[in-house]
């Protein structure tokens, strides 16, 4: 079923997950589309961004925002047009880059809303390179890793939505980059086309020792999104005074226990204390988002010198985020994820 002018189709949260999301998690539901009262927008979804914090939000366990409710749409960000307008600055037949979530459409009040004006270049770029993705590997990276010329700089997930933009930025500062990716295929990418200097394949028998030869001089930022074993092959290899930007650990998302075997968290912390390890953990837009115009400028001027290459995985179909989403948390997408929802005509 495609996105029509008649129905307003919506993936609500049907039950919370143990473990992996199934099919149970979300259901799909359509209701009419509600008309705009005074001081409010009616948005029509074109594309709608899948990230790895959604599966926190199916949660109800305390975090940094309120989980989504049983009945609720998914919450996810949107880049949409206006269909029809009560509310100053914004006109019908404006894109807008807003937080609708998993809907074809939303009302909105212009809260959390830019507008993006009437013929952007690229719009599904506000939810990648130049948007929350984009923003976070910029802002934890250099407000955080502060990399110097010659250092070396690790990230996993290296051709994801984030990963990507920490490898091409380390570099832009003069640093070294390392990625971590899932295949042959995708490190190849990280190093012919993005220019980071060497890429591990997680999945090789070997990931440790490669990695260990990759960074033969240690490393002194570890951009962490994904934990687990990785984590585990590279902490060894940690610098005295290594910077660790705590984005996400999306292995551990899926999780109902603690892992198995020894409780090493006492040797970790005596590790990161005798080299004098910085950990941080951050939020992008509640720590950094006073920083968006110097990410905005920045970004924006280093695509267009081709300084940031982005790569966009494109799933046509709302119908399809589901399956995208589990797609996502396994790494089998290529790119920063993103569904097309809806034509870009109005």
């Amino acid at each position: 079923m495609t996105q029509t002018a008649t129905t307003n189709r919506q993936f609500i949260l049907n039950e919370r997950p143990i473990g992996a999301p199934d099919e149970n998690t979300l259901k799909l539901v359509s209701n009419a589309i509600p008309e705009p009262g005074e001081g409010q927008m009616l948005l029509r979804t074109v594309y709608l961004s899948l990230d790895p914090y959604m599966r926190g939000r199916m949660s109800a366990a305390k975090s940094y925002a309120d989980p989504v409710e049983v009945g609720d749409p998914m919450v996810g960000g949107t880049v949409a047009r206006v269909v029809k307008s009560n509310l100053d600055g914004f006109a019908e037949g404006d894109w807008v880059l807003s937080y609708s979530g998993w809907q074809d459409y939303a009302l909105s009040d212009g809260t959390m809303v830019t507008n993006m004006g009437t013929n952007p270049e690229a719009p599904s770029w506000a939810l990648g390179a130049l948007g929350m993705p984009g923003m976070t590997a910029y802002t934890g990276l250099l407000q955080i890793g502060d990399p110097k010329p010659g250092e070396t700089v690790v990230v996993a997930a290296a051709t994801g939505g984030v990963g990507a933009n920490v490898g091409q930025i380390a570099k832009i500062k003069g640093a070294r980059a390392v990625g971590i990716a899932g295949g042959k295929e995708k490190c190849d990418y990280a190093v012919k086309e993005l220019g980071f200097d060497a890429c591990i394949d997680r999945n090789a028998d070997d990931f440790a020792e490669q990695l260990a030869a990759a960074c033969w001089d240690g490393i002194d930022v570890y951009f962490e999104n994904v934990g687990g074993d990785v984590f585990k092959a590279v902490v060894p290899l940690l610098n005295t005074g290594a910077r660790i930007p705590l984005c996400g650990v999306i292995a551990q998302y899926n999780s109902t226990s603690t892992p198995e075997g020894p409780d090493m968290s006492g040797a970790l912390m005596a590790q990161f204390l005798t080299r004098r390890v910085t950990v941080r953990g951050f939020i992008v837009f509640q720590d950094f988002g006073h920083l968006y115009p110097d990410f905005a400028a920045d970004m924006t001027r280093w695509i267009k010198e081709g300084k940031i290459k982005y790569r966009e995985y494109l799933v046509d179909g709302l119908e399809q985020a589901p399956t995208a989403f589990l797609d996502l948390l396994e790494g089998r997408n290529f790119g920063k994820m993103v569904i097309k929802v809806g034509e870009h005509s109005l």
